[in-house]
């Protein structure tokens, strides 16, 4: 398999297994969403790791695969592949991106797709579509300039340069850089806290920020609303709640 779902302990991971650069063919993608809905299913699964090893995260799709595709095959194509990106950028449960190495195009807009981005200090991240005479497709016109802002998302899109670890975190495309070599540990870590949290109230959160940033803000705040009243028929608030009166604040357990 050119991806991998493995569980433990709430954190699922998905690993991405297609050496040496973990290209995104189409069999990766219709694998990736698969997995993602998987995750998005399962209820051992209470938070996510995008991984894609210790050398490369995802040097982008295949461009031979690519090559021999006409206009015709790609406007059927496109859409499978939209599709596969947002099925992991809707999983209802934290997701943290692991980067270490190259996460150029395809690699990047996965990488996009997360809640929050650990980024190895040999990391480079890009749009180069625009050196293929393309546009980014799986996302990135969307959600690079919905995360830095269209001029930042212009520069790269634009100019197809590469951006390092350094430069990722100062304009906010990535949140975290750490040493390649600890970039797992720490994004398991963060996953791994989150996984111990209240199941319904961290999707609550993350569906009132990301369907909020997809309107305006009077609608917004009627999703944030509801889904706030909506938790205080859940068991997680209540045993939250009792926590805090009996014992004081951050101590509840949710497991």
């Amino acid at each position: 398999m050119t991806v991998n779902l493995e569980v433990s302990e709430g954190v699922g991971v998905i690993r991405l297994a297609r050496p040496p650069m973990n290209a995104l063919d189409i069999a990766t993608q219709d694998r990736l969403r698969e997995l993602a809905e998987e995750a998005t299913r399962r209820d051992d699964v209470r938070a996510v790791v995008i991984y894609g090893g210790e050398k490369v995260f995802a040097a982008g799709a295949d461009i031979k695969e690519m090559q021999a595709m006409d206009h015709a095959a790609m406007v059927v194509r496109s859409k499978a592949l939209q599709d596969s990106f947002t099925a992991v950028a809707r999983i209802p449960k934290p997701v943290v991106a692991a980067i270490t190495g190259y996460a150029l195009g395809g690699g990047c807009e996965l990488a996009l797709c997360a809640d929050f981005r650990i980024a190895g200090d040999n990391a480079k991240l890009g749009q180069p579509e625009i050196l293929l005479g393309l546009i980014p497709g799986a996302g990135g016109t969307q959600r690079l300039s919905r995360l830095v802002g269209p001029s930042k998302a212009k520069d790269l899109i634009f100019t197809g340069r590469h951006v390092r670890a350094d430069e990722a975190l100062t304009i906010g495309l990535v949140d975290r850089v750490v040493p390649a070599d600890e970039v797992y540990e720490q994004a398991h870590a963060w996953a791994a806290k989150l996984a111990h949290g209240p199941a319904m109230a961290l999707r609550a959160a993350k569906e009132s920020i990301d369907a909020g940033l997809e309107t305006d803000l009077d609608t917004g705040l009627t999703i944030e609303r509801n889904w706030f009243a909506g938790l205080f028929a859940t068991e997680d608030r209540e045993r939250g709640m009792r926590s805090f009166v009996e014992e004081g604040p951050g101590k509840a357990k949710f497991l």
